[in-house]
């Protein structure tokens, strides 16, 4: 494994240059703004905040899962010596080591929790389990203290994956060292592995648990797969944006690597509807009253609206659209689906969360808005603040030029 050539090196300037530290800082205030605003208006509602809390996490499980979407993306690139990638995974590096700033962003989550408030967790409140007798037997696991302990390791688990990844490629862009290469291929593997099992119990944990009666082994995999299609969503519209905007060549990220990044999107918007379809059909089919009662709530009022969006919304439509190969390998077309799989990816985290509030009817507002935007703006600012003047682009990558000459067949 040879350094690359000179001749197959991208761009020197393609990094965000000065116009970083300014974006940063306005998406930083603006998002604490939004996160203010939501807060006030959870208050004025006089539940304890309980909408509040449920938005918020709608909202942050959403943002989440781009950079648990980010890290597989990578893991999964050098697990597998991918060539093709190379000059669009820096994005991709970028948003996996983004994990300091949803880190800090739990905390609203964790705070209520430890101070057993069950407005958000029901099982988070010992009055609430010491009158079910379920409650008192899964208690060691679902206690505040585990909880706490297992969030923090989810947390470490991913920063280190994520730097370690970025680090090692940032430093080869310097040296053009090819053992850094083969030092992130062996840790693909085992990060795949270590990361699936993390996110299979932050989802239990994070998501599940919400409503604490009810279990789905395959739930995990579920949001996994969410996860997966909104990071593809990102990171399609982020080679458009700064290609749009000057900050990426057309050299270095061309049709051919959007052809593919499409065949994945359509790939994983595949994935996620085989596991849907898996995880309902096994539960209908059973008909056990403990296990049908979730899917219930989401089949009746206007939920079940919500469920025919994603139905058609996050598979059939997509499926059909993403099929074309025309689709793929255009800009346009390519980034008007992925901007429609991020909104019914966040349709989805909804879905799964806001039924808490009211079973009956889906409830939307300003509130949901807002922790939307300002989640979201906080977690951009730290993906700027990450990319700083980094180049967007790879080059000391030993399959730069296989990546700059890649082809489909």
């Amino acid at each position: 494994m040879q350094a690359n050539p000179t001749s197959n090196s991208t761009d020197p300037k393609e990094t965000l240059g000065s116009v970083a530290p300014r974006v940063c800082v306005a998406l930083a205030v603006f998002g604490v703004v939004m996160i203010a605003a939501a807060f006030g208006l959870g208050k004025a509602r006089g539940d304890d905040l309980r909408y509040f809390l449920h938005s918020y996490l709608t909202g942050y499980c959403y943002w989440l899962s781009i950079s648990l979407g980010a890290l597989f993306f990578v893991a999964l690139q050098h697990a597998t010596r991918a060539g093709w990638s190379v000059t669009v995974r820096r994005l991709a590096e970028v948003l996996a080591a983004n994990i300091l700033v949803p880190a800090i962003l739990f905390l609203p989550i964790l705070i209520p929790v430890l101070q057993g408030n069950g407005g958000l967790y029901p099982w988070a409140d010992p009055d609430i389990v010491a009158g079910s007798e379920l409650l008192q037997h899964k208690a060691a696991y679902l206690n505040s203290g585990f909880f706490a302990a297992r969030a923090i390791g989810y947390f470490v688990v991913w920063a280190l994956l994520g730097a370690c990844f970025l680090q090692r490629s940032v430093r080869q862009d310097e040296s053009g060292d090819p053992v850094l290469t083969q030092r992130m291929e062996r840790l693909g593997g085992p990060a795949l592995l270590v990361l699936g099992l993390t996110v299979t119990f932050a989802a239990f944990d994070w998501l599940m648990s919400l409503e604490p009666n009810w279990f789905s082994t395959i739930f995990g995999i579920y949001y996994y797969a969410g996860a997966a299609v909104g990071f593809q969503a990102v990171l399609i519209l982020a080679a458009i944006l700064l290609q749009a905007t000057g900050r990426v060549s057309e050299r270095s990220i061309t049709v051919e690597h959007y052809h593919d990044l499409g065949k994945l999107l359509f790939t994983f918007v595949f994935f996620w509807g085989y596991i849907a379809f898996s995880q309902y059909m096994l539960i209908w089919y059973a008909n056990i009253p403990e296990e049908t009662s979730w899917y219930l709530t989401r089949q009746t009022g206007t939920w079940k609206w919500v469920s025919l969006i994603l139905l058609f919304g996050h598979l059939l439509i997509p499926f059909v659209a993403l099929l074309s190969r025309k689709v793929r390998r255009s800009k346009v077309l390519l980034g008007f689906w992925a901007v429609w799989l991020l909104v019914v990816h966040w349709i989805d985290v909804y879905w799964l969360v806001m039924p808490g509030v009211d079973g009956q009817a889906a409830p939307i507002g300003l509130i949901d808005g807002a922790c939307l935007l300002g989640i979201g703006s906080l977690y951009l600012a730290g993906a700027v603040r990450i990319a700083g003047r980094r180049s967007l682009v790879v080059t000391g990558d030993p399959r730069l030029g296989e990546s700059l000459a890649f082809e489909n067949s």
